[in-house]
């Protein structure tokens, strides 16, 4: 199964973790990432400390849990890219946009590399 027919598919929550120059870390709960291909996720930010987070720490960690008993899922072990400010695209990619109940000036679709996906509770690989 592809990233994209994972993500298509699976109903859960996922969490991003960031970092700053300096190492200190902040978790966020994030949406499922809009799979461009099976290297490239994207994630729509907006300008608060996880986006100021990967100005100085490219590196980041996504954690996905599905719904339901069990412990299924998916990690993924992102390096930032690139990033644009182009809100048709934003809203032409978005599963859910309404942030009126939030204060977002900003919003961003920030690109990243999958460095590596392993499942959600053990691994065969080493990193």
């Amino acid at each position: 199964m592809t990233l994209k027919e994972y993500f298509d598919n699976a109903k859960g929550y996922g969490v991003l973790a960031t970092a700053d120059a300096a190492g200190k870390v902040n978790t966020a709960v994030y949406a499922r990432p809009h799979v461009m291909d099976e290297k490239t996720v994207a994630f729509i930010m907006a300008e608060r400390l996880t986006h100021e987070n990967l100005k100085s720490n490219p590196w980041a960690a996504y954690l996905f849990m599905e719904a339901g008993e069990g412990w299924s899922g998916k990690r993924l072990y992102l390096k930032k890219m690139r990033e644009e400010q182009n809100e048709g695209f934003i809203q032409e990619i978005c599963r859910k946009c309404d942030y009126s109940r939030y204060d977002v000036k900003n919003r961003f679709i920030v690109y990243f590399i999958v460095e590596n996906v392993l499942p959600l509770i053990g691994s065969q690989d080493v990193i």
